[in-house]
């Protein structure tokens, strides 16, 4: 499977949760499989997304869901022990590991050589990491969140990209939207 088959399998998992998903293509396919106000749309923060989803977790109480990749996670270590050491049992954080810098034209990332995100995310102190195959991810991803407990889940699937529109909503309309749904 690649991200948009896995993204596509969970959408009925993610509606109504709070997601901050990761910059450029997996925005762009979450948004066109099922566009939700609940979706926080990261359009120019590569590595970023971890951080923010760990911040509005820390925050208030809805469970918090972010899609993340390899390469972004790769481009950010140092979220790796600040969830770590900080992580809320209402954090979801679900890497999916393609192996591959997917919004840039497919650049391998060192996941698909000797690089584990599982393993670093251990070492980093997060007690609950899972790795998780790609057919496997709804099941994995629903006892996440019914286990209430903050969880890391590295998603091995396959590289490549569907084809999908750019999202054309408002950076500020993104925003808004997704602070009301914070907020009901």
């Amino acid at each position: 499977m690649i991200r948009s088959e896995i993204l596509r399998d969970i959408a009925p998992i993610l509606r109504d949760q709070l997601v901050v998903c990761n910059i450029g293509i997996p925005s762009q396919e979450l948004h066109a499989i099922d566009d939700q106000p609940t979706n926080f749309y990261m359009l120019g923060t590569m590595g970023l997304a971890s951080s923010i989803g760990l911040g509005l977790a820390l925050a208030q109480p809805k469970t918090v869901i972010v899609i993340d990749g390899d390469g972004s996670i790769l481009t950010n270590l140092g979220t790796l022990p600040t969830i770590g050491n900080n992580c809320p049992d209402n954090y979801i954080l679900m890497i999916i590991d393609n192996g591959s810098y997917g919004s840039t034209g497919d650049q391998p990332t060192y996941t698909s050589m000797k690089t584990d995100l599982v393993a670093m995310a251990r070492a980093a102190g997060c007690e609950n990491v899972v790795e998780v195959q790609d057919v496997d991810t709804g099941t994995a991803l629903q006892a996440a969140i019914d286990s209430g407990k903050g969880t890391v889940m590295v998603v091995k699937c396959d590289s490549g990209n569907a084809k999908m529109p750019v999202i054309t909503m408002d950076p500020v309309v993104i925003r808004d939207r997704f602070m009301k749904a914070v907020a009901s």
